[in-house]
């Protein structure tokens, strides 16, 4: 406090950190190492004043002998030293809901990193934030070193977005990447990323696609003004990939990625869907590779516009969180704060959704098949009957006592007919496995 009576201008911005793993800390560092100018660059001194975490004793690297430390996540809100809520805890209920809901109701700022309580109480916090005035970020809850929140509700507001596509998890992202460079099949790639701590433990969220779904929903709810519903989102990851999956693609001319896209169709709905995807080798998608993300949105007068980066991982992440840190500062000083989801709550609609069977395109299909005469014959009538035109077909080995791959590539179709000529077509004697279908991207 003493430097800040020789500075009477500089203001002070306190703040309760809940949360010390290596976001939270990161988050400590950076405020602490970039102190000058991140007053320089706002005028206020941002400083952690108290921290909540599940061990006192851990070596974190930082000193915290000047921080409050408090036991329970809720005792943060009360404090009057605190200004603005950190939240890095992580998970879509309690404590961190509580925490979050309770820091609004008091009226107070918070700064979140949570993409999961956001898709799924996103809509009952950017009401309670409207209600009492208090300013909610979550920056650093999509694609960490990225900043696409503040391009969707700021620099790109003026403009009506027609489609979102992105790689918004690097997990994955790595893991087909190594896969494509090795050779190697998914479960041999997920095991190493595991072991260098690329994955984690349980990976299910990151390949399964929740967690590229939960931040899908926060950027199609910035994007068409519309209520972030991660129920309404469908939803497949990248376990069922094989590394003959990889080389065929690059044949084809792409690569295949881990795709989250948010698309409004001609009759007005939504599709929200994340797929892994053949992305044409000219698309800038296709050249993100390892753990990085990649964002490319369309809109009415920018155009296509296009961000890389790194997602996620202390640095990253904890940056976004300072940013956000940094705008609320400002915003102490000159402004009224931005709707949550660039529009007033009130203005926020449920949107009209589409699903995966609604998505028109051309699709990849790999089945797993024995190598029997009549195979092919059985299958074309399934597809015929579904209205389906086969653009190419390849078959892959040639064994009487192994199974093969037969790969085809289709005409413009819908995702429906595709569905319902998968499910007859795994029913056939000679199929052994549900076909892996996907979709073929034109970005």
């Amino acid at each position: 406090m003493s430097d800040n009576k020789k500075s009477p201008l500089v203001k002070i911005l306190r703040v309760g950190l809940a949360g010390l793993g290596n976001v939270g800390a990161g988050t400590f560092k950076i405020l602490e190492q970039n102190a000058k100018l991140i007053e320089q660059r706002t005028g206020t001194r941002i400083v952690v004043t108290a921290v909540c975490a599940r061990n006192k004793t851990k070596d974190r690297g930082i000193d915290l002998s000047k921080v409050t430390w408090v036991e329970t996540p809720e005792s943060l809100i009360d404090l009057p030293d605190v200004d603005v809520i950190v939240e890095v805890m992580g998970g879509e209920g309690d404590p961190a809901l509580s925490l979050v809901r309770g820091t609004l109701q008091k009226g107070k700022a918070v700064v979140t990193a949570n993409k999961a309580l956001l898709a799924y109480h996103g809509m009952e916090l950017a009401e309670l934030s409207a209600q009492n005035n208090a300013p909610l970020f979550y920056e650093a809850a999509v694609a960490g070193g990225i900043p696409i929140i503040k391009m969707l509700r700021e620099g790109l507001a003026a403009n009506r977005i027609s489609g979102l596509y992105g790689i918004m998890n690097g997990t994955c992202n790595y893991i087909l990447t190594t896969m494509e460079k090795t050779g190697r099949d998914f479960a041999d790639v997920l095991n190493d990323a595991q072991n260098l701590g690329y994955a984690e433990a349980d990976p299910t969220l990151d390949v399964g696609g929740g967690d590229s779904g939960h931040k899908l929903v926060l950027l199609s709810a910035l994007s068409y003004g519309c209520q972030p519903d991660f129920q309404n989102l469908s939803v497949e990851g990248i376990d069922r990939l094989s590394a003959d999956d990889i080389v065929i693609a690059g044949e084809f001319g792409a690569r295949i990625k881990l795709i989250g896209q948010a698309v409004k169709l001609d009759d007005g709905r939504i599709l929200q869907m994340v797929s892994p995807c053949l992305v044409p080798k000219t698309s800038p998608l296709a050249h993100v590779d390892d753990a990085l993300n990649g964002i490319l949105m369309h809109g009415d007068f920018v155009g296509p516009s296009f961000v890389e980066g790194r997602g996620a991982g202390e640095g990253p992440t904890a940056s976004a969180i300072v940013a956000d840190l940094m705008d609320l500062a400002c915003l102490r000083t000159c402004g009224a704060i931005r709707p949550v989801f660039g529009a007033e709550p009130h203005d926020l609609k449920a949107a009209p959704s589409a699903s995966r069977d609604d998505w028109t395109g051309e699709f990849y299909m790999r089945l797993v098949v024995h190598d029997r005469p009549g195979v092919i014959a059985e299958i074309s009538p399934v597809l015929r009957d579904h209205k389906i035109s086969i653009e190419s077909l390849i078959q892959r080995g040639r064994s009487e006592d192994q199974p093969v791959n037969i790969v085809i590539t289709t005409h413009e179709t819908t995702g429906a007919s595709l569905r319902q000529a998968s499910e007859k077509i795994e029913l056939l004697p000679n199929v052994l496995a549900a076909p892996l279908v996907l979709p073929i991207l034109k970005i």
